[in-house]
């Protein structure tokens, strides 16, 4: 095993849990969740496990971190395809949004487990921070897309969601583990590869043209009407 050497500085810091990020990634690309742990993370890094406790006390507090990063480029992707510069026509916008979610499918896998499992087992402080990263980035995504969109900028953080748990569920069927391949197999099933970006287009282009129709319908009946809005 290489000689472990402590970091001292911050920036030394910094270098040592990016290695360690990146250790996790490389098991999480080839093995299910629930069989990585910090044992294997620091196997990986060919650390002893008491090193690796220097940086990180538990593995959801790594995949938090790995989640932060992965959140953070997704939401960067959407900023530079949806600048807010001019409005976007349901199609095109539908295109490159399926185009980004097929970039960032790491995201996707992560956040399958993020509410329920990682979120649930890191320290409030680590938590606050994660929160944090997405709500200081919220304002600048509901200025930016409201436009690009054509929706309101209240609109804009559930449509966000809406487009997540669709792409949660796609990603994460084309992720399917090799035991559910097995039993698909043994009842006689051979499973279909999934057209993430294909369905992902499809869906958020039905999405955007609701919500536009949504809006039209509104500000032809004002917001006091009664009922659901007349679709314009």
């Amino acid at each position: 095993m290489p000689e472990f050497i402590r970091a001292r500085s911050a920036e030394q810091k910094e270098q040592r849990m990016d290695e360690v990020k990146q250790a996790a990634a490389r098991l999480f690309s080839t093995h299910p969740y629930h069989e990585i742990t910090l044992t294997t993370i620091a196997d990986e890094l060919s650390w002893s496990r008491a090193n690796l406790y220097k940086y990180a006390r538990t593995k959801e507090e790594i995949f938090l971190s790995l989640a932060e990063d992965a959140r953070d480029a997704y939401y960067e992707a959407l900023l530079e395809a949806f600048p807010g510069d001019a409005p976007v026509s349901p199609g095109v916008a539908a295109a490159s949004w399926a185009a980004i979610v097929e970039r960032n499918t790491g995201w996707f896998r992560l956040l399958d487990l993020l509410f329920n499992i990682i979120e649930a087992n890191v320290a409030v402080e680590k938590l606050v921070h994660f929160k944090r990263g997405y709500y200081g980035m919220l304002p600048e995504l509901q200025a930016s897309l409201s436009v690009s969109l054509g929706v309101t900028p209240e609109r804009v953080e559930p449509l966000m969601n809406t487009v997540s748990y669709q792409a949660v569920g796609l990603v994460n069927n084309v992720c399917n583990t090799p035991q559910v391949h097995a039993a698909m197999r043994e009842m006689g099933f051979e499973p279909r590869p999934t057209d993430v970006r294909g369905e992902m287009e499809a869906f958020v282009a039905l999405l955007l043209e609701h919500e536009r129709g949504w809006r039209r319908g509104v500000e032809v009946r004002g917001a006091d009407g009664a009922g659901w809005p007349v679709r314009g």
